[in-house]
């Protein structure tokens, strides 16, 4: 699946959902506090800060944004580019971990076709809550728990923040046959 198929879906899956799509805003963002946008929630962060009441309780963007916040990383690991596009779904005040969660398995296994058996959930090291929700797409070992540089989110030192969840793809050895699954590291299984 090409890219603009991947962001097809996902704008198509939240708009039948009842959420307003919202285009990418400015990499020059409205906010003092930062350089760059570096994330897809920075055009709402007036709302999430109560500053402004939002025009609707559910939206979903593609958001170009550029990596600033944890710019030592890029090159270091796969998952960390200078220039990219960030799809999300958000809701202000509409639904939280629950239905932010079912939204998520929907997403993959059903409009992008992810085998369920192959995806593994990561939560935030002190997200009881959200670990107990993963459990009822995942088996308990395929949920793992990390610390603050992997499952804790900030758009820099000022702003919203808070515990995240992330959905991984284990492509298996057949893939990388050089190297341990990073989830088999994660979940202390050799």
């Amino acid at each position: 699946m090409e890219g603009a198929e991947i962001r097809r879906r996902f704008v198509s899956f939240f708009e039948e959902r009842g959420h307003t799509v919202v285009p990418s805003s400015s990499l020059i963002p409205n906010d003092p506090s930062i350089l760059l946008t570096t994330a897809g929630m920075v055009q709402f962060k007036p709302y999430f800060l109560g500053q402004q009441e939002p025009p609707y309780p559910r939206a979903a963007s593609v958001q170009k944004a550029f990596r600033t916040t944890d710019v030592e990383n890029v090159g270091r690991t796969i998952r960390h580019m200078t220039f990219f596009e960030m799809l999300g779904n958000f809701s202000f005040g509409d639904y939280f971990k629950e239905g932010a969660l079912r939204y998520a398995w929907d997403l993959v296994t059903e409009r992008y076709g992810l085998e369920p058996d192959r995806l593994w959930a990561t939560v935030y090291e002190k997200d009881d809550e959200a670990a107990e929700l993963w459990r009822s797409y995942l088996p308990a070992d395929r949920i793992v728990r990390r610390g603050m540089d992997d499952n804790f989110w900030s758009m820099g030192d000022t702003g919203p923040c808070g515990p995240c969840s992330e959905i991984h793809y284990d492509r298996g050895e057949t893939f990388e046959p050089s190297r341990q699954s990073d989830f088999s590291r994660w979940s202390g299984k050799a």
